[in-house]
């Protein structure tokens, strides 16, 4: 799929919002326990990665109640959904001047339509090394997820099947879309949220 980014100017994607909020002492503190001067761009966005996938649990895997939405809510609570996972991979990445949007695909809830469907966010990730966006998705591996960090092709939490009228959204937006900030901010129960209340389309 080409990713198209909704803007040109990629010092949009590099901004701090009230939601990828990198200025924090807690993401700062982090920054500088995951970096050093000696990292490549593709070995910090690596580690970045990485540090979002595996060590910030996804509030459904973990059953956890909880409703994280800002960076640093996710990074001091170490969970969120989807929807919170992205902005702290944003905040991490942006605040090392790495360019990173916000990208979307429609898919299944559980394992059948009937059961409803959910937004799901990821990132997209601009190298400047090689002149293009990659996309990224730190949800959270487990038994039959399994998303990488790679260049070559991508390796996502989820394969779109079309069959099933799921699809990939081939927009990279500069902010997160506010039907995900809405959900996050207007519900208490992440696990009532996630069963009845995520968006199902952009």
């Amino acid at each position: 799929m080409q990713l198209v980014p909704e803007s040109s100017n990629l010092i949009e994607y590099i901004e701090e919002l009230e939601t990828v909020d990198y200025s924090h002492p807690l993401i700062q503190e982090k920054i500088n326990v995951l970096f050093n001067d000696e990292l490549s761009e593709l070995e910090k966005v690596k580690t970045a990665f990485e540090f979002v996938r595996d060590e910030i649990s996804h509030s459904w895997d973990i059953q956890s109640t909880r409703v994280t939405c800002k960076a640093s809510e996710v990074l001091k609570y170490k969970e969120g959904i989807c929807y919170a996972k992205s902005n702290l991979l944003a905040a991490i990445l942006r605040a090392v001047n790495i360019p990173t949007g916000f990208c979307y695909q429609r898919l299944m809830i559980f394992d059948t339509p009937e059961e409803g469907y959910c937004l799901h966010t990821l990132n997209g990730v601009y190298i400047e090394s090689l002149n293009r966006w990659i996309r990224l998705d730190v949800r959270g591996n487990k038994p039959g997820v399994q998303a990488e960090f790679s260049i070559n092709e991508e390796i996502l939490a989820f394969t779109i099947r079309e069959e099933f009228d799921e699809r990939d959204y081939p927009i990279i937006y500069t902010s997160p879309t506010e039907k995900t900030i809405a959900t996050l901010e207007s519900n208490t129960n992440a696990l009532k949220m996630y069963i009845n209340h995520l968006p199902d389309a952009l």
